[in-house]
């Protein structure tokens, strides 16, 4: 990462004169040094993590580490999503988070995702502690999935678990966004269940996971997103395009980002860049951006607003530098 190639990525890019402004709607920050735990980073392996082998990423990641990643660029500002922080430090992980913010002029983060499990028997009361920092601006909650394509996730904390459902509407008590991390055979069953929230802000994390790209693969996330473009109130983050066995696709990333933009449209997308967690398979920010940008090429200079700043700012309430 240096600022001569973000500069010369830019330069091809976008349009001449324009002022690309960036907000990063998805990374995380964790200190392996300090008083917090992330178990699954620090104690646990998980041997079939999604993007496969991330011991690279086992190291504390924290705003300088940030800034240094995304050298060259103006990211005016970040949104933090939970890093599976030990669950019994939920609120606390907010607070390490306002901590970062006030030590950075607000700006990383600007806002943040929280956690709470939907089953969890203090849920309401955590919920309200979120709500109570004003860090906070929505909830991701992961559902139980299956682990392929054709079949069926049942029994507690899937989607087709009532009570587990329950705390999805729980989240319009406090007027939080729920952040929707699924694999692409969930979309279409999110749908179903999103339906019933009509006023529910609701974020796609990940272009929706689209992890099989073969054609029958692509085609079921393709009938996914567009059941979930319906609600209007839903929205996408155009982040981490990564595939399993550390795997980074240029030509299946690009066309992922053109599908995933001509889908829900630029006013309903937000750049994220899934930081550190991208460079699992990506080799830098820089091709991160570059592939994005080459994704949108169609975009106007109103269209990068939106995808790079606009929307993040609407749907997670931020007040921009």
């Amino acid at each position: 990462m240096t600022v001569e190639s973000a500069a010369r990525i830019r330069d091809a890019r976008l349009p001449d004169g324009y002022d690309l402004r960036i907000v990063d709607a998805h990374h995380h920050f964790w200190d392996l040094d300090g008083d917090g735990r992330w178990p699954w980073i620090q104690d646990e392996y998980n041997e079939d993590f999604f993007l496969g082998d991330y011991h690279a990423m086992r190291r504390t990641f924290l705003p300088p580490q940030y800034l240094a990643e995304t050298a060259g660029w103006n990211v005016v500002g970040t949104v933090h999503c939970e890093a599976e922080r030990s669950r019994d430090e939920q609120v606390a992980e907010d607070d390490f988070l306002q901590s970062l913010s006030d030590a950075t002029d607000g700006r990383f983060p600007l806002a943040a995702v929280a956690h709470v499990g939907f089953l969890q028997p203090d849920r309401d009361e955590v919920l309200a502690a979120h709500a109570a920092r004003s860090i906070v601006r929505g909830i991701r909650s992961k559902p139980v999935i299956a682990p392929r394509a054709g079949e069926r996730a049942t029994g507690p904390g899937t989607l087709q678990d009532p009570q587990w459902v329950e705390g999805i509407a729980a989240l319009a008590a406090h007027g939080f966004s729920w952040d929707l991390r699924v694999p692409y055979h969930h979309l279409a069953e999110a749908a179903d269940v999103l339906a019933d929230f009509p006023d529910l802000p609701v974020v796609i994390n990940h272009c929706g996971l689209p992890l099989d790209r073969s054609d029958l693969g692509l085609q079921i996330w393709r009938q996914g997103m567009e059941r979930l473009a319906a609600l209007p109130r839903t929205v996408v983050k155009v982040s981490e395009l990564g595939l399993y066995r550390n795997r980074w696709d240029r030509p299946s990333n690009e066309a992922v980002v053109r599908d995933t933009l001509a889908i829900f449209g630029a006013d309903r997308a937000l750049f994220a860049s899934n930081m550190p967690v991208a460079t699992l398979t990506a080799p830098s920010f820089d091709e991160v951006m570059d592939t994005i940008l080459a994704g949108a090429a169609q975009l106007d200079s109103a269209g990068l607003d939106a995808l790079f700043h606009g929307t993040a700012a609407r749907v997670y309430r931020l007040d921009l530098p």
